[in-house]
């Protein structure tokens, strides 16, 4: 059989958006802060006066009005899909994607009930987010999935994340931190070993995901994951092969 083709890329060349707070933590490779990360163009938006802080309690969150501006102004440089630059935003998924005229995916979180559907029944997923307090089980509800089937746990106690990520020293000693990810995804594994797959909620954990799964043996999902998965739906282009 002979087939005719006719080449196609809709939106190929279009970034995708990334919201972002405002604070003053490295970004390596990994974050979805440097835009070497991801492997096509993207372009970022501050949300101005908004804090982590404010995202923490998931039932009466801040700064709505201010990510909605944000988010607008990406949408005006038409891009194709708007991610967000912290896990706790969250709580603002649903009321954004009403209002956008474009995809929006605020957390890693979001992929939780995809990942429960890949599993077994009795299989948890293991959450590693930056502080164990942060992520309630609001915010999971608001991701789409009961806590029955996650285990949470954070980098609390870890000095060399806590002092470039939590006190915003400025200093990373990205050596140091991977080492404190990978114990804190052994311990989570040691302590339950019905975790199967492991997904980071704290944006500043990529960097790291390789080793935690070269630790763990098991899938490890984050934020830029999530990214990719957007992009492969908003981004398509003819497949180039030959038959």
């Amino acid at each position: 059989m002979i087939y005719a083709s006719r080449r196609h890329q809709h939106g190929y060349g279009k970034p995708l958006g990334i919201l972002v707070l405002e604070e003053h933590i490295p970004c390596p490779p990994g974050t979805p802060g440097n835009p070497t990360t991801f492997p096509f163009p993207v372009i970022y938006e501050c949300v101005a006066g908004v804090s982590a802080g404010q995202l923490r309690d998931a039932a009466n969150p801040g700064g709505l009005p201010q990510f909605v501006r944000a988010a607008q102004v990406l949408a005006g440089k038409g891009v194709r899909a708007i991610l967000g630059g912290c896990g706790l935003m969250i709580v603002h998924q649903h009321r954004l994607a009403r209002v956008l005229p474009v995809p929006v995916l605020t957390s890693s979180l979001l992929q939780l009930p995809l990942i429960a559907a890949t599993l077994g029944p009795e299989a948890k997923i293991g959450v590693l987010a930056s502080s164990r307090a942060g992520v309630s089980s609001e915010h999971l509800r608001l991701a789409g999935i009961t806590d029955d089937r996650v285990v949470l746990a954070g980098m609390d106690g870890s000095v060399a994340f806590t002092a470039a990520v939590v006190q915003e020293s400025g200093v990373l000693d990205s050596d140091a931190v991977c080492d404190e990810v990978v114990a804190a995804g052994r311990a989570l594994v040691e302590r339950h070993p019905q975790v199967a797959a492991l997904l980071l909620e704290c944006v500043d954990l990529p960097p790291y995901a390789a080793a935690l799964q070269a630790a763990t043996d098991r899938p490890v999902y984050d934020i830029t994951t999530l990214a990719a998965w957007a992009a492969a739906g908003v981004r398509r282009s003819d497949f180039v092969g030959q038959y």
